[in-house]
């Protein structure tokens, strides 16, 4: 039997708006459009995106880009060995005219943080994040501060330079909502981009194509995009399967789950769609999944990556009929 929804009134809106988003981005960094179209999913889905990849294939440029088309405070942190939690989160200074303590907001109090080569921070100072990117709030000296919402941490690191660096702790990465990697562009594409960026970069020249208003409309909108009892029953499986898979040492923890329904439904609504199907579920598997799983001694040894074990999985977990319309 078929199940009818009403289509959130915002749901058009929410198409156009992400257009113009994608649109703008994407006059900026050439030829990837899944990069592009997985931030905008983890935007409307309230969550973090974690960029891993090597250096020059535009990381920074995706986060600034995304940055400059939405009409909010954007602030960009520059992650060092020398940074401090205070630098992040902000201090309490005294104020020698009131004789008061007086609270100074650090760069975490944004829309959007940028946060560019996480990994050069040492652990405390990374461990300044995670408050704010699971319960939105900032607490220093004892009093608690609300950040405002959208609120979305974008961070870059490289993988494969890794002297000076601290990798992320497993609750760091848990945190990120979704890793994705640039990839080098295709010939076409860098060709260009060597006509666009030759002479100056198309990031000066990018106007916001939608404001702050708008973005917690369209996140609003995403919240009442419906999932039935079987997808949420799917997803909750796959989950399970990296928890019992011989390959991992580490399975998915319960906040994969959450962020990996809250991410398909804004992947169906970006689709036009006001309910998930099991598609959106098994398109975002891998890019919410992979990188919070720890391969088995076995699997390092036969060079088997968590992304692989996923699929794997995709293949193996029955896939429920979907009878939404």
């Amino acid at each position: 039997m078929a199940v009818t929804h009403d289509v959130p009134p915002q749901l058009d809106e929410l198409v156009s708006t992400a257009h113009r988003i994608r649109q703008a981005i994407e006059s900026v960094i050439e030829g990837k459009s899944d990069a592009v179209r997985l931030t905008l999913t983890v935007l409307l889905a309230e969550g973090h995106l974690l960029i891993e990849d090597v250096p020059g294939v535009g990381k920074t440029m995706l986060a600034k880009a995304l940055a400059r088309s939405i009409d909010c405070p954007v602030r960009r942190v520059q992650f060092t060995p020398d940074l401090l939690p205070s630098d992040i989160t902000g201090v309490s200074a005294y104020n020698q005219q009131t004789r008061e303590f007086e609270f100074k907001p650090g760069p975490v109090f944004a829309n959007i943080v940028v946060g560019d080569e996480i990994n050069r921070a040492s652990p405390k100072t990374q461990s300044a994040l995670l408050e704010c990117m699971e319960e939105h709030q900032v607490t220093v000296d004892g009093v608690t501060y609300k950040l405002d919402s959208p609120f979305m941490v974008m961070a870059t690191q490289n993988p494969i330079e890794m002297e000076g660096t601290y990798p992320l702790p497993e609750a760091q990465r848990d945190r990120f909502s979704v890793r994705i990697a640039m990839g080098y562009p295709e010939p076409t594409a860098e060709l260009e981009m060597l006509d666009v960026h030759g002479s100056a970069s198309p990031l000066d020249k990018l106007e916001p194509v939608a404001t702050t208003a708008e973005v917690r409309a369209l996140i609003e909108a995403v919240r009442g995009v419906y999932v039935s009892q079987a997808v949420k029953k799917y997803a909750i499986d796959l989950v399970v399967a990296t928890r019992h898979s011989p390959d991992l040492r580490l399975g998915a923890s319960p906040r994969s789950t959450l962020q990996l329904v809250r991410a398909a439904r804004a992947h169906a609504a970006l689709a036009g769609r006001d309910y998930v199907i099991p598609d959106d579920v098994q398109d975002l598997a891998v890019p919410v999944l992979a990188h919070r799983l720890l391969p088995s001694i076995e699997a390092q040894g036969q060079r088997r990556l968590p992304e692989q074990v996923v699929t794997d999985l995709l293949r193996r977990v029955p896939v429920p009929e979907s009878r939404a319309s």
